[in-house]
């Protein structure tokens, strides 16, 4: 099996979980070029940015005026940043395993995603359990995420929590809250928190994982700022609906 692509026995768990990850996938020199751009673009908050404070999650500031209201939350646009992101997003150890999950014509949509996600110490802010495809516009509920670790992702820093086997079931409105978070406090969903699995990081290791797929992750508990490069992808015959924010930003068509 080539080292590009994923064995049976990984797609199969993908299939189960929606999520796996691969280890040590990303190479060095890319990694190191990520991490100075971020550096680079988390001093000089270089735009467009999103701060935590804008969110209004559980632990973020509660203005941009406040202590810490210009803590960063993601760096958005990162195909723009440098050309090291688009060398990642074509690299054949990230693409060949898109095109066995999604099909021979993968898609990058730049509406979504396409960002270094942060976690900064002390500001930084809970996300609850949510599915990524919430506010997305697609013909089908069919992308695939790749997160990579810039840096050690542990459950003290933030690193994500997911549900497996999510992906696979059904739910009614009245499992999640008004911003479509999955509720903690109903009863028919404590089977699911049951389920929980941290998914812990190595510099240089990367979690696809399906879009319906729940997940979250708690504040960043430690004094180092934990960073993550995230890309969505698609197949060719998923398109964007019409007049949705998922179709107002350009696409690209992976080689």
């Amino acid at each position: 099996m080539s080292l590009s692509l994923f064995t049976s026995d990984e797609l199969a768990r993908f299939e189960r979980d929606g999520f796996i990850v691969i280890r040590q996938l990303a190479p060095r020199d890319q990694l190191l070029r990520m991490r100075e751009i971020t550096r680079e673009g988390l001093d000089r908050v270089i735009p467009p940015v999103e701060f935590e404070a804008e969110l209004h999650y559980p632990g973020a500031p509660n203005s941009l005026d406040a202590e810490g209201g210009r803590t960063v939350r993601r760096l958005k646009q990162a195909m723009t940043r440098d050309h090291v992101f688009l060398q990642w997003v074509t690299f054949p150890g990230v693409l060949g395993r898109l095109k066995q999950l999604l099909g021979p014509r993968v898609v990058c949509p730049l509406a979504h995603h396409n960002c270094i996600m942060t976690k900064e110490p002390r500001f930084s802010s809970e996300t609850g359990w949510h599915q990524d495809i919430r506010y997305w516009s697609f013909t089908r509920p069919e992308l695939v995420n790749v997160w990579l670790a810039l840096g050690n992702e542990r459950p003290e820093n933030g690193c994500l929590k997911v549900i497996p086997g999510t992906h696979r079931l059904t739910y009614d409105r009245e499992q999640f809250d008004n911003e479509l978070f999955l509720r903690e406090d109903l009863p028919r969903n404590a089977p699911l928190f049951e389920r929980v699995q941290y998914v812990a990081l190595e510099p240089g290791d990367v979690l696809f994982f399906h879009c319906l797929t729940f997940h979250a992750a708690d504040r960043n508990q430690t004094q180092e700022t934990k960073t993550s490069v995230v890309f969505t992808f698609r197949p060719e015959d998923n398109p964007p609906r019409p007049d949705s924010r998922s179709s107002e930003s350009p696409e690209m068509l992976l080689p």
